[in-house]
């Protein structure tokens, strides 16, 4: 054999053991099935390929290494890993090029909205998928998402061919982790996990124009270390809706040290952080409106709020709302209220539902909070012959505007209203209004005015058992 014969089987060999260990090692770079990452070439059929190919192996990682790569739906699977390497970019494509999977066929009557029925329309998404991951320092930007729900039952199987509705939607998912990535116009929602058991989002960035993080019908999640700016929608909530077709409890989540806000589109994340005008919500943590089964062992901990809106604890639609833990929780520059606790009788399912929705053990600690609304102040209200039972208010300091003017009209009933307190106008008192109430107890809580105003601090209506 000649020396020339002898190099090109030793280069040929080792092409070979390169390619075998990097298969052993179950890392896909997604430029070898043919991504371009030009943010001009439609690069999500070529991230399929190689997610394809990581589960034909078993799984692995499947790595974007910088560049932007314009997509329609990447469909996420079991044991995959999704690897946004620092300066890779998913671009959401525009809907004239049709490039997202169309709605699924949902199949019964539809109690919530479209963005919580289907799931396939968009950027990426998986469905009864275990051991999946989104990671890295990497960006997902959605511009080319729609923030409206265009779902509707009976439109080309439910949604609108080519129109890609959300970030990321994961539905009837087990073991589920996304880690460190930045979500940019994050559409209908940034992020959706509906069904979904065992689940940590950590360290993520979210700057978008609807909701931030929805947490529907799960359990066993943690969202820990992550930044969500919303100036038009809620941050983080957590929500019961029928999608799974039956009532489902929320239970067991912990949300911990996590910033939330309301500035203005995109400077959150270019640092400019200019204040958003007053929407009817923004920022915010919160547990609702979407109720039908509730939420059980919910602990919010250590997280700051900065021109958002109070936290918001709704259960509407005959499911039941217990065991909830707020504790180290700072605010500032409060739109509407600071903290709100409602039940009502929206009832949002099927009519043979006989449950009334039920709200209990709601321990609320350590909460600071500076120049508040003077719209409402704190509101915990049940309904008449089924009150709230057993809320604790401790060690909390409230700063409100003033201003407010005496209110001579009886403060409206939730009812079957929206839970939304900006429509309920004005609460009789500026600090604290509690209504259909039996177990309440208040310790250290102070109010302190900007300047005056003529309501009383706190009225309590049909409010038993005080201490």
């Amino acid at each position: 054999m000649t020396n020339k014969m002898k190099r090109f089987t030793f280069c040929v060999m080792f092409a070979l053991t390169a390619l075998l260990a990097g298969a052993s090692n179950g890392v896909y770079n997604v430029r070898d099935y043919g991504a371009v990452g030009d943010g001009k070439t439609l690069d999500h059929t070529a991230i399929n390929k190689a997610i394809e190919a990581a589960v034909t192996d078993g799984g692995g990682r499947v790595v974007l290494p910088a560049g932007t790569y314009l997509c329609g739906s990447i469909r996420l699977k079991s044991n995959i890993e999704l690897h946004l390497t620092p300066g890779a970019t998913i671009l959401a494509a525009p809907a004239k090029l049709k490039a997202y999977d169309e709605s699924e066929v949902f199949g019964a009557p539809e109690y919530q909205d479209g963005g919580h029925t289907y799931f396939h329309n968009s950027l990426i998404w998986a469905e009864k998928q275990s051991n999946i991951s989104i990671t890295g320092h990497g960006r997902i930007d959605g511009e080319g998402l729609t923030k409206r729900d265009t779902e509707r039952a009976g439109n080309l199987q439910g949604g609108s061919i080519g129109t890609g509705d959300k970030a990321i939607a994961l539905k009837l998912c087990r073991n589920v982790t996304i880690r460190d990535i930045t979500i940019y116009r994050g559409g209908h929602f940034a992020i959706i996990a509906t069904g979904c058991e065992i689940g940590t989002i950590d360290n993520v960035t979210i700057d978008t124009n609807r909701d931030g993080i929805d947490i529907d019908c799960c359990k066993y999640f943690t969202v820990s270390n992550t930044k969500v700016n919303t100036p038009n929608d809620d941050a983080i909530v957590l929500k019961s809706s029928y999608a799974l077709k039956k009532p489902v409890l929320c239970e067991h989540i912990l949300i911990t040290n996590c910033i939330v806000t309301g500035y203005k589109l995109g400077t959150f994340l270019d640092g400019s952080y200019v204040p958003e005008k007053v929407n009817w919500v923004c920022g915010r943590i919160k547990l609702g409106t979407e109720s039908n089964g509730g939420y059980r062992n919910i602990t919010i901990a250590n997280c700051t709020c900065m021109w958002s809106s109070g936290l918001a604890f709704e259960v509407v639609d005959q499911g039941r709302m217990e065991n909830i833990v707020v504790d180290n929780i700072s605010m500032s520059h409060v739109h509407h209220y600071p903290i709100y606790i409602t039940t009502g009788c929206r009832n949002r399912g099927p009519k043979e539902r006989t449950e009334v929705s039920a709200a209990r053990d709601i321990y609320i600690n350590n909460v600071i909070a500076d120049d508040c609304d003077s719209l409402a102040g704190i509101i915990v209200t049940g309904m008449e012959g089924h009150p709230i039972r057993n809320v604790s208010l401790s060690n909390i300091r409230i700063q409100y505007r003033g201003g407010g003017r005496s209110v001579t009209k009886p403060y409206r009933e939730q009812g079957t209203n929206y839970p939304e307190p900006r429509w309920a106008g004005p609460t009789p008192a500026y600090g604290l209004f509690a209504r259909h109430v039996d177990g309440l107890r208040l310790h250290n809580v102070d109010f302190e005015l900007m300047r005056p105003d003529e309501r009383p601090d706190i009225v309590l209506e049909d409010v038993r058992t005080i201490d």
